[in-house]
């Protein structure tokens, strides 16, 4: 089995380009506005301008598991998507020769076991994870009360899973990213290693001006771990009510050259 745009590896072949959301949700991203595969279509065209000596590979982010204010029936705060709405996700990234990230919002679970729950997606050649550690909230914690934090621990114990996965099932690599956007966010992030079948993504996050975003990306990649590749996040509305987006260009003038652009 191959990626969808050919080969097995990941980098340094490809640049990934994406859109984050959840169906009918505009508020949590570009992914989840209008149709599905009219946006599919949109980001081949967003991906473009990101090729820079490489190609684009375009990634549908869906946030798969998303936090809830109110604890549910088993106080886990979260909330998991249905096996129709990623197989929709999953069949839109496969008409544009794409990947799916399935993007793990955690509430009070913990990431591995929100991450196993899709096992049966993960089987896919296509499909890989996204961990957003601002909502992983300890036993006491509440989402919108607290800011949630990780490890690189358990960031690492769901890489090493999902390297177990391909090579039990002979897949091309898996991508693994987190998100970021303070040093608080992910504590311990030297545990972070290398594992077969698997890249590992850092996804700068953060609001702001150009200024600003540039600034937290130095901060955030500073001392990135030899296992972990430069991921840049942008948003298509809070970014612009503080100045203008970023251009392609822009973005990859930064150092490290980002190898995952998200638009939410």
């Amino acid at each position: 089995m191959q990626l969808p745009r050919g080969g097995r590896a990941v980098f340094p072949h490809y640049r990934l380009v994406g859109f984050a959301g959840r169906p009918g949700s505009a508020a949590l991203g570009r992914l989840g506005i209008g149709n599905l595969d009219d946006r599919a279509r949109e980001l081949e065209q967003v991906g473009r301008p990101y090729a820079g000596g490489r190609a684009a590979l375009p990634v549908l982010e869906l946030i798969a598991t998303v936090v809830q204010g109110s604890p549910g029936s088993d106080g886990m705060y979260r909330m998991r998507s249905s096996d129709s709405v990623i197989a929709r996700h999953l069949a839109a990234a496969r008409k544009v020769k794409g990947i799916l990230l399935l993007n793990i919002q955690p509430g009070r679970a913990d990431f591995l076991t929100e991450v196993k729950a899709y096992a049966k997606w993960l089987k896919e050649p296509d499909v890989g994870v996204a961990l957003d550690p601002e909502w992983e909230m300890g036993p006491r914690e509440v989402p919108m009360k607290v800011f949630g934090h990780t490890t690189g621990k358990e960031i690492d114990s769901v890489a090493r899973y999902l390297s177990s996965v391909v090579q039990q099932h002979d897949l091309p690599e898996k991508v693994l990213v987190f998100h970021q956007l303070a040093p608080s966010v992910v504590r311990g992030e030297s545990a972070i290693g290398s594992h077969p079948g698997v890249v590992v993504v850092k996804s700068v996050d953060g609001i702001g001006t150009r200024g600003m975003k540039e600034q937290t990306y130095r901060k955030l990649v500073r001392n990135l771990p030899k296992a972990v590749h430069a991921g840049f996040k942008l948003f298509y509305e809070e970014d612009r009510r503080q100045g203008t987006l970023m251009t392609p260009k822009q973005v990859l003038a930064l150092q490290p050259e980002p190898e995952y652009i998200l638009y939410e």
